[in-house]
């Protein structure tokens, strides 16, 4: 099962959140037939983006980041909401790279290092806040690291991880982040990025351990609040029939002429809703 859970240390003056996200990755997997490089860098860039979305209200408040890379996997594509309801893509799930020169899958190669991190956030403001930085690295960890120590002036470090079994499944994934709050001291943030980087085998300690005991064991925690993420596409035949009716009626008869019928593709699930001139006309009947 996914999990968030967050509490408060080094004296009450850093948030933490360790994220379990196996399960979120392996539904990834079996519905884009991810190669392990491309299943590492989408399965980081979704526990990261499940961090960023727990601060969001309810399924009004939504999140969408793009990692707009020069690496061979293409861009990646995650959405989420307040209510922790995952879902994410990239554009070529199958490209397949040797390990790095360290033994371990070249999520940077797939990634890139040269390009773009943007985050939109929709509050139901009248405007949505979008935030950008660069991509630094292609790990991903450093490099929304980086995005919100430029974006949002917060100082953050954090581990992420993904480990891939000899069977193509995920067999642990998640991410360990810590964020500092105003007044924090110089010698818990050194804390903070001790601990962080002691965590370079993070897939391995979720896959062993879990969660609730790198908690324990790494930060003596034991109360926490706890949530339950997971990966749901909220696609669905009524929300495309209004998007349908947004185009027009004259440029869908157009595109029934040419090709028959409407064919809409999710994505994010990989489901096909197909429209007929008989579907059409009941929409704007």
């Amino acid at each position: 099962m996914n999990k968030l859970l967050k509490t408060l240390v080094f004296d009450d003056c850093m948030t933490l959140s360790v994220l379990d996200t196996t399960e979120m990755v392996n539904d990834a997997i079996k519905i884009h037939n991810l190669s392990p490089v491309c299943a590492a860098a989408l399965g980081r860039t979704l526990t990261i983006c499940t961090f960023m979305s727990s601060f969001l209200k309810g399924d009004k408040e939504k999140l969408s980041v793009t990692v707009a890379g020069d690496g061979l996997g293409g861009k990646i594509t995650v959405s989420g909401n307040g209510n922790l309801q995952m879902r994410g893509y990239m554009d070529n799930p199958a490209v397949d790279l040797p390990l790095n020169a360290k033994g371990k899958l070249d999520v940077s190669g797939c990634v890139g290092k040269k390009g773009r991190i943007t985050v939109v956030r929709s509050m139901g403001l009248k405007e949505p806040y979008v935030g950008t930085s660069r991509i630094v690295t292609g790990e991903i960890a450093e490099d929304f690291t980086a995005y919100y120590a430029l974006s949002e002036q917060m100082p953050t470090a954090m581990a992420l991880g993904v480990k891939i079994g000899k069977d193509g499944s995920c067999v642990g994934a998640g991410g360990v982040i810590i964020q500092a709050l105003p007044g924090v001291k110089d010698e818990h943030i050194d804390k903070a990025e001790s601990v962080i980087n002691s965590l370079s085998n993070l897939s391995t300690l979720i896959e062993l351990k879990g969660a609730e005991e790198i908690l324990k064991d790494y930060f003596n925690k034991t109360e926490y609040e706890i949530f339950y993420p997971k990966y749901e596409c909220l696609c669905s035949r009524e929300y495309l029939e209004g998007i349908l009716v947004s185009l027009g009626q004259k440029e869908l008869k157009d595109i029934i002429e040419k090709d028959g019928k409407i064919k809409v593709d999710c994505e994010y699930c990989k489901k096909s809703y197909i429209f007929t001139e008989q579907d059409v006309e009941k929409l704007f009947r």
